[in-house]
């Protein structure tokens, strides 16, 4: 997993990703966007290939690559973790947060009735 977080950490490799969501790509349609030559492009396009996040066929001359959702879904499912973490402590603290200001609006009533 530390090869999918190592992946993902690239902007340029996030896009990739992106665009193979939409189908298959060559190396020169991945590296369209981007200001860059084909060798960078292939040294990003290995990067996501070690990560499992996508294989790549060789058809003669030209090289397809298209998207291996696996390993992104197994990175969601431990992100899953932390989410359900996060979202039942802020839970909580929204519950606080609703009874501390109940009970501000119940002392402020109680004190106006005193004067």
């Amino acid at each position: 997993m530390d090869a999918v977080f190592h992946a993902l950490g690239d902007a340029t490799r996030r896009r990739m990703l992106a665009d193979l969501a939409h189908g298959e790509r060559t190396v020169g349609q991945l590296a369209q966007p981007f200001a860059m030559s084909l060798a960078a492009a292939s040294k990003h396009i290995k990067t996501l290939e070690s990560a499992g996040l996508i294989r790549r066929e060789v058809r003669g001359r030209t090289h397809l690559c298209r998207l291996d959702p696996g390993p992104l879904a197994e990175a969601h499912q431990w992100l899953g973790f932390y989410q359900r973490f996060w979202t039942s402590r802020l839970d909580a603290l929204e519950r606080l947060l609703r009874e501390d200001g109940a009970a501000a609006t119940v002392a402020n009533t109680t004190d106006g009735d005193l004067k």
